[in-house]
């Protein structure tokens, strides 16, 4: 008994000393102070760090806009691109174009969840050559991309949410080619480039404009060697697939009868739907971009809205003084166009600075999608080179022009300090690291595309035979008609 009892108050006293070391532990582990509470809240409103207190803790606000945001993008390709391009295109060839970019949207989202999103975003290549091209391998299926926020991109979303909105981003790219192969590629062909498209140029591409360790990301890079700016995807998106589709269209060759038989649009109404779900679902593009809800997201909203709607009006107001009429074509060319210009720009530039980008996207485009294209004479369908390559080339250009870091504060702290970025945007010589990426972005897309149309050309063929072209895609490759009489 006595023996027992000694036992157990040894034991008691053991307790206690572990309990009493332990006490300092258990403050450094309590919960946050009010003051802490306090800046959280603060860092949460303003969309900036809010220290340990509140580290890997998902915002309802910011989440909320940015699930919205991927759902707006996604809702540019389906239905918008599909509706857009599908009007374009003769009625023999409408579900073709529907099928590539449901096709399109299939594919990018495996590969994405494969080693896009990884290959992107990742940075277990940061310190090697490659990190400065591809991000690295600790993503690949998602691997470990919870709802917890990835503070290297965002104190308040969560890493899936922010993974899935950049799978939107990566869905419309590729599919923006269609437009200037449309009517005859085949399907297998179409989806054989995608896939190796994505490998070699997008995914590249959007690491070194986006990524961490990017070496084009000057507004988030410290160690960028070009110090470029790209706010939702003038060089990523518009060049990349606007410069890919006039190569691809070279290759491929004209439509059957280009320049002799009439390949008008078979329906302005859907053009003009597609247009419209394009320019709101653009908000989600352009605003969602700033990856918050705050107020360079208000300002992407504002400059977005000025951009589209002055470039569109211009469009229309050009064909009426030189042809005598504005067509419905017309505004809807300058409406994606004022949207493609204002997009590497939305969030760094001023209302004044969106109205001249609008007025520029309503001129330039038009002059290459009218007079450009006749004079030399190459098929691109729908304008994909016109507007995109023209528009996203001269976006990245003229953001270079008219950012501010009245507008964006970062364009004037953290790593635009460091790497000089704050001081180009102040002094006027931010175009010139603007210029390097466009030449990097047309080298990277013009020669890509080259090698791979040839190699899907040798492997599976690019066309579908004469008589399937003749007899429309949509009943020879899909087995359906668009429309039954």
């Amino acid at each position: 008994m006595t023996l027992r009892f000694s036992f157990v108050r040894r034991t008691i006293w053991l307790c206690l000393v572990v309990v009493l070391c332990s006490l300092p532990v258990l403050a450094e582990q309590a919960a946050p102070s009010m003051d802490q509470r306090v800046a959280a809240l603060e860092a949460y409103v303003t969309n900036t760090d809010p220290g340990k207190s509140l580290t890997g803790v998902p915002g309802p606000g910011h989440n909320g806009w940015m699930m919205t945001s991927s759902a707006l993008v996604l809702f540019m390709t389906l239905p918008g691109l599909a509706l857009f391009y599908g009007g374009l295109v003769r009625r023999k060839n409408v579900l073709s174009v529907l099928a590539q970019c449901l096709g399109i949207a299939g594919l990018v989202t495996i590969l994405w969840w494969a080693v896009g999103y990884s290959l992107v975003f990742g940075q277990s290549f940061k310190g090697s050559g490659i990190g400065r091209f591809l991000g690295g391998t600790e993503f690949m299926f998602l691997r470990g991309v919870t709802s917890a926020p990835n503070t290297d991109y965002a104190f308040w979303v969560s890493q899936n949410v922010f993974a899935m909105y950049q799978l939107m981003f990566a869905i419309i790219t590729p599919a923006l080619i269609v437009g200037a192969i449309a009517e005859r590629m085949k399907f297998s062909a179409v989806l054989w480039f995608v896939t190796l498209w994505m490998l070699v140029v997008y995914f590249p591409l959007a690491h070194m404009i986006w990524g961490a360790t990017g070496m084009m990301n000057g507004a988030a890079n410290a160690g960028a060697a070009i110090t470029a700016i790209d706010f939702a995807g003038g060089t990523v998106v518009h060049m990349s697939s606007g410069w890919s589709a006039l190569i691809l269209c070279l290759i491929i060759g004209p439509r059957i009868g280009f320049g002799r038989e009439k390949m008008a649009p078979h329906s302005m109404v859907l053009c003009m739907v597609g247009t419209g779900m394009l320019w709101v679902g653009w908000y989600g593009f352009n605003a969602g971009s700033a990856v918050a809800a705050d107020g360079i997201a208000a300002n992407a909203f504002m400059t977005t809205t000025l951009a589209a709607a002055v470039a569109s009006f211009t469009w229309g107001m050009i064909e009426r003084v030189f042809r005598g009429h504005a067509s419905i074509l017309g505004f809807c060319s300058g409406a994606v166009a004022g949207l493609v210009v204002i997009t590497p720009a939305a969030g760094f530039v001023s209302s004044t600075g969106a109205v001249i980008l609008g007025l520029i996207a309503g001129s330039v485009p038009y002059l290459f999608v009218t007079s450009v294209k006749a004079k030399f004479g190459y098929d691109d369908a729908l304008d994909t080179f016109g507007v995109h390559a023209v528009g996203g080339t001269m976006g990245a250009f003229l953001t270079g022009l008219f950012a501010t870091g009245a507008v964006n504060s970062n364009l004037a702290g953290g790593a635009a300090l460091k790497n000089g970025l704050a001081k180009l945007v102040t002094e006027g010589g931010l175009w010139h690291e603007q210029l390097k990426a466009i030449i990097l972005t047309l080298f990277l897309a013009i020669a890509a595309t080259f090698v791979l149309a040839h190699l899907v050309k040798m492997v599976v063929g690019l066309r579908p035979a004469p008589e399937i072209e003749r007899q429309g895609l949509d009943l020879m490759e899909h087995g359906e008609e668009g429309y039954i009489e």
